[in-house]
This record gives C-alpha cells, structure tokens and sequence, in this order.
C-alpha cells in the first residue's frame, strides 16, 4: 500500500494541447495524498511525451502506461485501476481541469458519511472563451428508481472506494457502453447495494465547447438507450420508464443549432433552479 490515499486514473488520447493543464491541476490539489495513474490510449498526437515529461519528473507520484492501440475509455480506465493499491480512486480527464479544493471536499465528504460509496460534485463547463455555465447533479443522494431519469453522479469528478470499484469489477468493456460507461457503473455500484452523493459545490471544470454535439452522434444515442433499458431490467423498475430509453434518441434528432440553445438552457437552469 502506498503512503498515498487516492488513486487518480486518466485514460488520455490525443490531447496533447491540454494535457499538462489537467495534470497541474492535480498537482495543485491542497489535498497531498494521491498518486496518478496515466494511460494513453493509443495516441497520434505528442499526449504521451506531454505525459512522460510529468512522470519523468514525479516517477514516485505519477505512473505512465500505453496502450499499442487505442482500446477505448472503458478498458483503459480498467488497465489504471489494476495499479490503484489505495482506500478511493478518483477520476480525470486530459482535457479539464479540477479545482484546487476538489479532493479535500471528497475526502470530507466520505469522513462525514463513511457509508458512502460514491462522491461526485456539480461542474463549471467552459470552452474557448471561458466558463460559461454551471451545472449540479439532479439530485443529492440518488435512488436506484432515479437512475433512468439522469445520470447518478457526473463521472468526471466522482471519486469512489476502491473496494466498491474492484468488487464491481471496474468498467465493463463493451462497444455498447461507449461515451455511457460511467451510467453503467452506476446501475452496477447501485445494484449491489452501495449509494453515493452529490455535492453541490462545483469542483470540477470540463472542456465543452461548440461542437458538442459532434461528440454526442447516434452511435452514442443508441448506446444511451441500451442502457437506459438494461438498468430498468437489472433494477427491476416500472416498465413505463422504458420511455427514458428513447429520449437519447430524440435529443440525437434535434437540429444542431437547437440542440446547443437546449444544452446550454438545461445547464444554466439547473444551476439556478
């Protein structure tokens, strides 16, 4: 066991431009006790040197991996948390940026409730001209009947218990869990009898600028509603929630202009409502 208390696993793939103000932001943590865990996922652009030269550095800190080819989100994140020998892992993007207090909340917030399994935040989005929204999870502490109606926690802030994550058996690799990996071990934590929270404080600033509905394409609709549906099978719920399962695809549908002045709308609205 390493003198360090949380884990950080970053699966990365070509983000080089960005990348080394996501792992400052980690340094800069007033919380000191964690180690990264870094994995490229097969990257064509420099996001492995930008890395390298951050372990190089902190080879007592920071552990650099690869991938010979990129394997996706949910296995590389699964290759990190092979390393993690600490009580939480927490989770970062190479495109965002955490706020130097994020960690020393978390930790705060599992000291004050040690039944929780899971601990995420509310996020501040920001794009090329700045932050321009802010947005809290739907609720505090999610129910499983919940989970089909939003997301339990965001995934980029969470940080979660090791031992829940592993006896999970982390991320499941599936080409139908694309881009809604983090929904999935959701339903998988909530079935087996954990919970989590959210707090409300925004701790965590991610990348979303204008073209992000480039990212959200049909293929991750479509995986949106499978799992919509299987967390209604796996948790047993009403089958008029099955009407959840097909709001991924109605939104994939919406003009690109409309889809952005309703993203953005939804994202504001929830930071004051």
């Amino acid at each position: 066991m390493s003198s360090a208390k949380i884990s950080v696993l970053m699966g990365v793939f070509n983000c080089g431009d960005t990348l080394a103000e996501a792992i400052e932001s980690i340094e800069n943590q007033s919380y000191p006790l964690w180690k990264m865990i870094i994995c490229d996922d097969g990257s064509s652009d420099n996001t492995y040197d930008v890395a390298a030269q951050y372990a190089n550095r902190d080879p007592e800190r920071i552990l650099l991996l690869k991938n010979s080819t990129n394997r996706g989100l949910n296995f590389t994140l699964n290759r990190c948390l092979e390393y993690a020998d600490t009580e939480f892992v927490a989770r970062m993007d190479g495109d965002d940026i955490s706020l130097p207090d994020r960690f020393e909340k978390l930790i705060n917030a599992f000291d004050e409730e040690p039944a929780l399994a899971v601990v995420s935040s509310a996020m501040m989005f920001f794009d090329e001209s700045g932050v321009w929204g802010e947005c809290g999870a739907a609720y505090e502490y999610p129910q499983p009947e919940q989970l089909v109606k939003a997301s339990a926690h965001f995934h980029a802030p969470c940080m979660i218990r090791t031992e829940v994550l592993k006896a999970v058996d982390g991320y499941t690799d599936n080409k139908k869990l694309i881009r809604v990996e983090d929904k999935h071990l959701w339903m998988k934590i909530y079935a087996g009898g954990w919970r989590g929270k959210n707090l409300a404080s925004a701790l965590y600033m991610m990348r979303d600028d204008r073209n992000a509905k480039k990212r959200r394409n049909l293929r991750a609709r479509i995986n949106g509603a499978y799992v919509t549906s299987l967390t209604i099978r796996t948790l047993k719920l009403p089958k008029k929630n099955y009407v959840y399962a097909v709001r991924p695809l109605f939104v994939w549908a919406l003009p690109s202009g409309l889809y952005r002045v309703l993203h953005r709308k939804k994202i504001h609205m929830r930071k004051t409502g």
